[in-house]
């Protein structure tokens, strides 16, 4: 065993076993970011954006009052098409802005980008009867971006 692997704060390179768990060229430690969080949270961005730009369209869809969307009997949550609209256009565009600060690495995109999935996700539960396929398809993505965005640990650089 080497002496320095004896002291607090030793460098690995020379004992067994240790040499093997760190790459080349980087040190471990608790404040190493994990790879596959950095990688979700700009595919989460992408996600955002994308999903953003789509919502808004589904949300002029709901506003030109077309046959895009059957109307339902009665529901719980009943609102009016137009208001439904409304409501994706602006989150949408919510969204589709706070992607793009994600993209640029913004320090306010982050909580954001959590508080505006869950409202998306909320959003989409509540369309449902609408369009479900599509809402269950954005409710599980709206759940990828919260666990990516909220699993990201902060840069101590």
């Amino acid at each position: 065993m080497s002496q320095n692997a004896a002291q607090p704060g030793g460098r690995p390179e020379g004992d067994i076993g240790t040499a093997w768990s760190t790459p080349k060229g980087r040190q471990a430690g608790p404040g190493q970011p994990d790879p596959w969080v950095s990688g979700g949270v700009l595919f989460a961005g992408v996600l955002m954006l994308c999903g953003g730009v789509l919502a808004v369209l589904q949300g002029i869809a709901a506003i030109a009052e077309d046959d895009v969307y059957a109307r339902i009997g009665s529901y719980v949550y009943e609102m009016d098409l137009t208001g439904w609209g409304w409501v994706h256009v602006i989150l949408g565009a919510l969204v589709a802005v706070t992607g793009a600060g994600l993209l640029k690495a913004a320090p306010w995109a982050r909580f954001a980008g959590i508080f505006f999935a869950a409202l998306s996700l909320i959003a989409q539960f509540l369309f449902l009867p609408y369009a479900p396929v599509w809402s269950v398809i954005m409710m599980a993505i709206d759940v990828f971006v919260i666990w990516a965005l909220a699993s990201q640990q902060e840069r101590t650089a």
